[in-house]
């Protein structure tokens, strides 16, 4: 019996270098995730010219091909026609491991420790970014007072906004250390336990430290010996180090202590230990390795061959973006700020790095404007660039191409030298593309400026001129839509377009915040991948369906996830979590099975939102719009707070 997806499954085996070369594959709610002996088979390109597949993307050594709702019938057919049994998730992540080399695996480790503070410290840099715009800048009586020099209320919130700043960046070594507790699956409130004692105000401030004279600074006297009460605010190495003391004891104390004492001996073996050995020897032997890296790269920056530095780093920051090792930039970013100058010249580069590319998918789209299919890659990953995140542009849009990545590259070196060349400094992380320019010393906004122009349009000429001469015909206008394999009689369509005159809006899922899908933490959903949609930060934990219609496809064995189609032919997908797939089913409820028919209101799936929590997931819950059917001038509905069953969060004509 012919199945489905009969050509595309054996199209797909073929192009991704047949049987022997997958290792292993699995697939979560949207995407087949391979793990390949040799990646270098696989044919991209025409892989994601299949009619099946709406794009691909490698990530922690995963080759991922986006398929959408029906990814489990694919996956089926997939399984099925190659012969060979599918894995588990975690045991796809396991085997892709063996793709990564010893660097890419540190990398890779330092970047999922860094990655859940980003957040913070995108916050935490646009907070300082308003405190200076209120507070360092003159703008009254002829440049010598500021907005919170002659207003008692911004005066206020300047001093106000500080609690927030110094949250972030003070008391980094808090979240440092949970986040290594977390990754490497220890006990995350030791970490933060530990990470308070770094930085803890009986300790002189770390800020403080090159400021005070040697004989004043404060010690623990034990008689035999001194230690330096010194606090650890915003170092970075030295908390990773004591973040590591810590796994280590707590993992060596659980595998010698029998089970029955474990919960009174481990902690406090561990913990104890740790922060003796934190502020007697790898907290000192972080501070000075920390010190050394921050003052060799200022020297750099500073010398006489900065210039030289400058064009290296704004050159090839891109290519390091892609292979994960601009992870170590977070690191000595947030070192510089922890020195006594209190600012970076490093990260106004890589601002001017994310806006240089996110300037040649510009002109890509300027190229593909008639070319729907790349338009919807392209828009979203400008937009995402623009805003600070690049990888959707580079992946998506400039490797597929090469050349403006070259372009994109070309300009972020011109860029860099003019913020080097002029002492550029910001005094936060965390803001890029063109909002970095909230995190630059007020100083230096016009020389920062200039940078932003030529990371904008050199790129942007390179890019047009170049791609008018190599881009295709079809590169630009895009090529005929594939023909379906299932066609659908005139008579079904007449019905299903009468039917769908009563359906002209769904409604919210849950009871919550309706926020823009541009928002979700997962670029599958924000970058648009599988459609348009909104998402609900949840109040409540039971979703419901949003409108009279048939589930069409259910994750059974997580429970997590369902597609719904309505009448007028609209599909959609409900996914409860952010990557909740891992959590193998533990702590949903599925109230419904493929096929059934569910009235508008009806309750589809029951979650626990602490179990999600404690999993280390979000609990944002996405409805994307998969096919838009018979449906028309569709309007999405967000910034608003929403009753499940009652609220409107998406309607059309």
């Amino acid at each position: 019996m012919m199945g489905r997806y009969d050509n595309d499954v054996k199209r797909l085996l073929e192009l991704i270098g047949g049987r022997e070369n997958i290792q292993a594959v699995s697939h979560c709610m949207t995407r087949m995730r391979f793990v390949l002996v040799d990646p270098k088979k696989a044919n991209e390109k025409e892989i994601e010219d299949l009619a099946s597949v709406k794009g691909t993307f490698t990530q922690a050594g995963q080759y991922q091909v986006i398929i959408g709702n029906d990814v489990s019938v694919f996956y089926n057919e997939f399984t099925d026609y190659a012969g060979i049994e599918g894995v588990s998730k975690e045991a796809v992540k396991t085997a892709a491991k063996t793709n990564q080399n010893l660097l890419q695996k540190i990398m890779g480790t330092l970047g999922e420790i860094f990655a859940p503070l980003i957040p913070a410290l995108i916050c935490g840099g646009l907070v300082l970014g308003f405190r200076n715009v209120i507070g360092e800048i003159n703008f009254f009586n002829n440049g010598t007072q500021s907005l919170a020099d002659v207003s008692q209320f911004w005066a206020g919130t300047y001093d106000f906004l500080w609690l927030i700043g110094e949250a972030v960046f003070h008391l980094l070594p808090v979240g440092i250390v949970w986040s290594i507790t977390k990754k490497m699956g220890t006990t995350q409130i030791l970490g933060i336990i530990l990470g308070l004692t770094l930085v803890s105000s009986q300790l002189l401030n770390g800020f403080s430290v090159s400021s005070t004279p040697a004989g004043e600074i404060p010690v623990w006297d034990f008689g035999f010996a001194k230690v330096e009460m010194i606090g650890y605010q915003g170092q970075v190495i030295a908390a990773m180090m004591a973040g590591f003391v810590l796994v280590f004891l707590e993992k060596f104390f659980k595998k010698i202590c029998p089970e029955v004492i474990s919960m009174i001996v481990v902690p406090f073996c561990s913990l104890v230990p740790a922060v003796i050995i934190a502020h007697t020897i790898v907290g000192p032997i972080g501070w000075t390795i920390g010190d050394a890296i921050g003052k060799a790269v200022y020297a750099g920056l500073t010398s006489n061959v900065r210039f030289l530095f400058a064009a290296l780093f704004g050159l090839f920051y891109a290519p390091l973006v892609m292979t994960g090792l601009h992870h170590m930039t977070n690191a000595i970013d947030s070192q510089l700020i922890a020195s006594p100058s209190k600012s970076t010249i490093l990260w106004p580069m890589i601002a001017l790095s994310n806006i240089a590319q996110g300037s040649s998918v510009l002109a890509m789209s300027v190229l593909q404007k008639k070319n729907e299919r790349a338009q919807q890659v392209n828009v979203p990953a400008c937009i995402s660039c623009y805003l600070g995140v690049t990888e959707p542009a580079l992946f998506g849009v400039n490797l597929k191409y090469v050349f403006p990545l070259i372009c994109g590259m070309i300009g972020s070196c011109c860029a860099a030298m003019i913020s080097v060349g002029f002492g550029v400094e910001a005094f936060s992380i965390g803001v890029g593309g063109l909002p970095g320019i909230l995190s630059i010393k007020s100083q230096y906004y016009l020389v920062f400026l200039v940078a932003m122009a030529v990371a904008i349009v050199v790129p942007f000429i390179l890019t047009y001129i170049v791609g008018r001469i190599k881009l295709s015909r079809e590169d630009r206008f895009g090529k005929e839509i594939v023909a379906q394999d299932e066609t659908v009689s005139i008579s079904d369509v007449e019905e299903k377009d009468s039917e769908a005159e009563d359906v002209k809006e769904l409604k919210s899922i849950l009871d919550g915040k309706v926020i823009p899908i541009e928002e979700v933490q997962d670029e599958v959903f924000s970058q648009k991948v599988m459609g348009d949609g909104v998402a609900i930060e949840p109040t409540g934990n039971v979703v419901t369906a949003p409108a009279d219609s048939e589930v069409t496809v259910v994750m059974a064995d997580t429970g997590h996830a369902c597609g719904l189609t309505l009448s007028n032919g609209l599909e959609l997908l409900i996914h409860v979590g952010i990557d909740t797939v891992d959590m193998n089913g533990d702590g949903f409820r599925l109230f419904v099975k493929e096929g059934d028919k569910v009235r508008k209101g009806q309750k589809l799936i029951e979650f626990d939102p602490e179990k999600i929590k404690a999993a280390g997931h979000p609990c944002t819950t996405v409805m994307i719009i998969t096919e838009e059917g018979n449906a028309s001038g569709i309007t999405m509905h967000s910034g608003i707070d929403a009753k499940a069953g009652e609220t409107t969060v998406i309607s059309w004509q």
